[in-house]
C-alpha cells in the first residue's frame, strides 16, 4: 500500500514536468500563421531622429535640469496626459522634457487630434502655448 502512494505523486510530478515542456502536445502552427520571411521586411530607420537627439541644442530627457520646479512641471504635464483615457498608449508615452519652465514634447501619436490634445494639455499646465515646443509626430500605422 505504501509503495502505491509514493508512485502516484511521482507519476503526477513526472506528467506535470513532461507536459510543461510542451513536446508531447505541441504542434506547429499552419503555414498561414507562421511569420513571413523577416529578411524581406525593411528594418526601421531612426537615423534622422538619432542625429537630431544627439544635437546639443535639442533637449533630451537626460539633459533635463534637476531643479524642483522643472521636475514638478514635468510631473504635472505627465499627469494631465495620463489622465485622459481617450488617448492612445502612444500619446500616453510621449516624452515630456521641462527646461527653465519650457516644455518639449517628443514621440509618436496615432492621430492629429491626439497631437493637438497632448499639446493643449501641456500648454494649459505650462501657462501658454508659447512655452511648448512640439516634436510630436503623427504615425497612424505604428
Amino acid at each position: 500500500m505504501r509503495k502505491s502512494l509514493t508512485i502516484v505523486p511521482s507519476l503526477g510530478l513526472a506528467l506535470a514536468l513532461f507536459g510543461s515542456q510542451g513536446s508531447l502536445w505541441a504542434q506547429d502552427p499552419p503555414e498561414a500563421q507562421q511569420p513571413a520571411d523577416k529578411s524581406a521586411q525593411a528594418a526601421p530607420d531612426n537615423t534622422a531622429k538619432n542625429q537630431r537627439d544627439r544635437s546639443k541644442s535639442e533637449p533630451t530627457a537626460d539633459q533635463q535640469k534637476e531643479n524642483k520646479s522643472d521636475r514638478e512641471l514635468t510631473q504635472q504635464v505627465r499627469k494631465a496626459i495620463m489622465g485622459d483615457k481617450s488617448l492612445s498608449t502612444y500619446a500616453h508615452n510621449i516624452k515630456v522634457i521641462a527646461r527653465n519652465g519650457e516644455i518639449t514634447l517628443k514621440g509618436p501619436v496615432k492621430t492629429d487630434e491626439e497631437k493637438q490634445a497632448v499639446e493643449a494639455k501641456a500648454a494649459e499646465v505650462a501657462g501658454g502655448a508659447d512655452k511648448i515646443k512640439s516634436e510630436i509626430e503623427v504615425t497612424p500605422n505604428k
